[in-house]
């Protein structure tokens, strides 16, 4: 007999051990998230993914499913929180779209056209972030890192290299990398490596590749990110 949860009024199966998450995406419904990538550990940093479980605000990345939870997700409430997050994503770094290449391919921007963003809201910070080009294939552009840690998991656990790690605290965090000069071009860091290839933002890129792909053929110019992540749109 399955367990189920109930998200939003609809009854949702789940297999003992999954979270909330890894049974709403089994079931196809959309939990907004940056930091959580069903092929790594989950780790609770962005908060988007937060959802009321029994009157509770939980991480749904990381609260394991029980049989009978009532689970609210797709709130005013909760989108309101979201919102806030994501536009407090956008002014503690430097997220220009306009001129960068990840534009129509950003997670980060997706989430903010999917909770209705039309404006940062809060003042930018507009913080001083190194920019790293060292690597002949590979650029580090901290300007658009939003501490995710998706690179940190991807390279130690994928990849076995451990290039990347945080370092510091709240506004004085920093993405590090594993060499004795800091230099991304001193690690062995590869172009095909796992780690550049789930960065939700602009921040990890490949050399080579910039705006190759015109205005109208990006994946969010066709489908939104709850099409993509629930499987209705393709990629």
């Amino acid at each position: 007999m399955n367990k189920t949860i109930t998200i939003d009024g609809l009854s949702v199966p789940f297999q003992e051990g999954q979270t909330i998450m890894d049974a709403a995406l089994a079931a196809g419904v959309y939990i907004p998230r940056l930091c959580h990538n069903p092929e790594f550990k989950p780790h609770g940093s962005c908060k988007l993914c937060t959802v009321k479980v029994n009157g509770r605000n939980v991480a749904s990345c990381t609260m394991p499913a029980v049989e009978g939870q009532q689970v609210l997700n797709d709130t005013d409430e909760l989108n309101a929180d979201r919102l806030a997050l994501t536009q407090m994503l956008f002014v503690e770094g430097n997220h220009l779209c306009p001129a960068c290449e990840k534009s129509g391919n950003c997670q980060l921007q997706a989430v903010a056209y999917y909770l209705g963003m039309m404006s940062p809201h809060y003042n930018h910070f507009y913080p001083q972030r190194e920019v790293d080009a060292s690597h002949p294939d590979v650029i580090l552009d901290r300007n658009r890192c939003i501490y995710c840690e998706l690179c940190v998991r991807a390279s130690r656990d994928a990849d076995g290299k451990n290039v990347f790690g945080l370092s510091g605290r709240g506004i004085q965090s920093s993405l590090v990398v594993n060499s004795a000069s800091g230099r991304l071009g001193d690690t062995s860091l590869a172009a095909t490596d796992k780690a550049v290839q789930v960065c939700p933002t602009g921040a990890i890129l490949q050399k080579g590749k910039g705006f190759t792909v015109p205005i109208g053929r990006r994946v969010f110019d066709h489908h939104t990110i709850k099409e993509i992540q629930t499987g209705g749109g393709h990629d």
